[in-house]
Order: structure tokens, then C-alpha cells, then sequence
């Protein structure tokens, strides 16, 4: 590991590092009430030189941090790739910095790897004051259609909540993550479908909070939440009451109509796991048919069936993006849970359930735009 495997964007109160070995945010950091804010999580072993440097491991995995864009989101099985695909798993090259018109900088990286012979563009803006990383992926050239996913990660060092933008169901895939007991082990039911997010059904008959952290102990768990298609704005916001700050994700659910958590509390018993990976939530943005990966994704499904996008059709002549927010805020005293995130002209409006707002800089066109 070396400095040129990293590179870092900066504007006035916010900064963000690229990972170019696997395309993973390593750090993302914002100054706000004169403290630094840095609201992602970062594996207990990327900075081990005996797995970083283990090629047995998938990059994915050895460099596992932040928030990395997946492409095909979950399992490779149509176009040989590890898992979550190349964008997260081969080296990422420097195109161009520039200043942003509005302030602040625009950083553009291109992937080494093709997929379905496109080219991957990531662009990473951060503007003055906003405590937000701006993301665009785009694919240019390329043909035929793969599942796409944001894979951000917050840390619960203790107790949290999260709430999100109004969501149709959640459903738990036909398996748990690790069905084999002498890998790991889950507390939720598999498969499963609910409506009321505080009552996921559980394996042993009873139900779980999905709104309070942790679910369990010693566990790995996966569900999938259905954005309602009234929404205008996708939003999952994560309190860490210890941190004193609150994770914030933002999408067009025109990109990413699903919402995905990866609650990942010591339940893998293997290595690089070794049960240390503890309080992690995955909050991932996605264009997928759940972690069901790429050829499930593509061919007719239940949510394509209903109208729900499951994956992202690449235009050979020209092309085609996503985007995604990600940040943090400092928590305002008191604060017990988010109740609901707008966003105005130039400001991101956040409500408490006790009815207490706090506003931060934002910019509400990035995300508002077909997909």
C-alpha cells in the first residue's frame, strides 16, 4: 500500500479519498460545529498487509470500506466478474480534476475493466459547505442490461436508529447469507415479505425493528425495502447518538428504486471475518432484483413483472448514469429518530419525530432528473 493508491478531493469543510484499487470511498469527512464528521465504515483489516496484499481474496473484500458502486450488484454469473463486479473489485485511473462552478471540486476516475464492454466513468463532486459527496456513475458504450448498486456502510459502536423514505414492502431473499452454521448464522426469517418495518419476521417466530440497531448478535442478515413510487425523493438517514451524528443517503428512485441493508454484526465466522466485523449496516442504493445477482436481475422476475426496474440497459451508441448522495450531519441535541428529509432549492431539510428541524447546504438538481 501506497499513497498512489489513493486519491483525494477536497472542498471548503469536506473531503473525500478514493481507494483506486477497488473503487472503495476510504475516507469521507466533513467539518461541521467544529468537529470532524466521518459517518462511513472501514474494515478492521484493510490495513493489514497479509490480506491486502492475499490476491486469493477478492479485491472487494480486502479493501472492503465506505460506499463502492457495484456493477452487477451481488453474485457475477452472467459475465465473468467477482462478486459485485468489477467496478468494485479492479483498479480505478485518475482522469481529470476541475473546479466546480459552484464551488468545489469534480474528480472523474475511470475503471480498467470493462463490463458488458462498457466504459465506467465514476465523478465524485464535493461543493463548499455541503456535507455531502455528489456520485455519478456512467456507462458509456457497452450492450445489454446489468444490475447496479450503491454499497454504502455505516458503524453502530453503539445503539442507533434509522429511518427511510416511505417504502411499498421488505422482503428477506429465499436464503440467508450464510445458511451454513459453521460459516455464520441470521436471526431473520428466509424468505420472508412484510409491510411494517418494525416487524420483520424473525426465525425463531418473533419479529425485528429494522428502525433500531442492532437486530441481534453475531449475525449477517440482508433485506430488501421497495421504494414507494410516489416518492420523489429516496432517503435512508442512520442516528449514532455516540457519534453524535446522523448518516444520510439520498437517490432519484427513478435510478434506484430499492433500498437494501446488510446488517453485518459479527456473524461470519471465516476469515477476513473472524467475527470482528461488528455494528456495520450496509444502507445500498440499488437497481436489482434484491441479492438474487445479475442473471435473476435481467431475466422477467416478480418486482420486474410489477414495474419495478431490476436493472440498468446500456445504450451502445451513447450513455447511461445513476447517481446517489451520500453524508453526514451533525446531530442536534435531543434527536431521537429522523422522521422525514426534503429538500429545498439549496437546502436538505431534516425533521425529528418530536417535530425539531436542522437544515444543511444542498443541491436538490443533481438528483432530480429522469434516469
Amino acid at each position: 500500500m501506497n499513497a498512489t493508491d489513493f486519491h483525494t478531493i477536497e472542498a471548503r469543510g469536506v473531503k473525500a479519498t478514493l481507494d483506486l484499487r477497488g473503487g472503495h470511498v476510504r475516507v469521507f469527512a466533513t467539518e461541521q460545529d467544529g468537529r470532524t464528521i466521518e459517518p462511513l465504515h472501514t474494515a478492521p483489516w484493510v490495513d493489514d498487509k497479509a490480506i491486502y496484499e492475499d490476491e486469493s481474496l477478492d479485491a472487494n473484500l480486502r479493501f472492503l470500506s465506505g460506499d463502492f458502486f457495484c456493477a452487477p450488484f451481488s453474485a457475477a454469473d452472467f459475465e465473468q466478474a467477482p462478486p459485485h463486479g468489477w467496478p468494485a473489485n479492479s483498479t480505478w485511473k485518475l482522469v481529470s480534476v476541475e473546479a466546480h462552478p459552484k464551488g468545489g471540486q469534480t474528480a472523474r476516475y475511470e475503471l480498467e475493466k470493462r463490463v458488458l464492454g462498457a466504459t465506467v466513468i465514476k465523478e465524485f463532486t464535493l461543493l463548499d459547505g455541503h456535507p455531502f459527496l455528489y456520485e455519478r456513475h456512467i456507462f458509456v458504450g457497452g450492450e445489454g442490461a446489468v444490475p447496479v448498486g450503491n454499497h454504502a456502510m455505516t458503524r453502530f459502536d453503539a445503539g442507533g436508529r434509522v429511518s427511510f423514505s416511505p417504502k411499498r414492502f421488505g422482503m428477506t431473499p429465499d436464503t440467508g447469507l450464510e445458511p451454513d452454521p459453521a460459516r455464520g448464522r441470521s436471526v431473520l426469517a428466509y424468505p420472508s415479505r412484510f409491510e411494517d418495518l418494525t416487524k420483520a419476521p424473525r426465525a425463531d417466530g418473533g419479529t425485528a425493528d429494522l428502525t433500531t440497531y442492532p437486530i441481534g448478535s453475531r449475525q449477517e442478515d440482508f433485506v430488501a425495502l421497495i421504494e414507494d413510487s410516489k416518492n420523489v425523493l429516496g432517503w435512508a438517514a442512520a442516528i449514532r447518538p455516540d457519534k453524535h451524528d446522523i448518516f444520510v443517503s439520498l437517490k432519484n428512485p427513478a435510478d434506484f428504486p430499492i433500498t437494501m441493508m446488510w446488517f453485518s454484526n459479527g456473524g461470519r465466522d471465516y476469515a477476513p471475518w473472524n467475527g470482528r466485523h461488528i455494528g456495520v449496516l450496509g444502507l445500498e442504493e440499488g437497481r436489482t432484483y434484491a441479492g438474487y445477482g445479475h442473471k435473476a436481475s435481467i431475466a422477467p422476475n416478480p418486482w420486474s413483472e410489477a414495474g419495478i426496474p431490476t436493472a440498468l440497459t446500456l445504450d451502445p451508441a451513447g450513455e447511461v448514469e445513476v447517481r446517489n448522495v451520500i453524508g453526514g450531519v451533525a446531530l442536534p441535541e435531543g434527536w431521537t429518530r429522523v422522521a422525514s428529509v426534503e429538500a429545498g432549492a439549496s437546502e436538505l431539510v431534516l425533521t425529528d419525530e418530536a417535530g425539531g428541524t436542522a437544515s444543511v447546504p444542498y443541491d436538490a438538481q443533481f438528483l432530480m432528473r429522469g434516469a
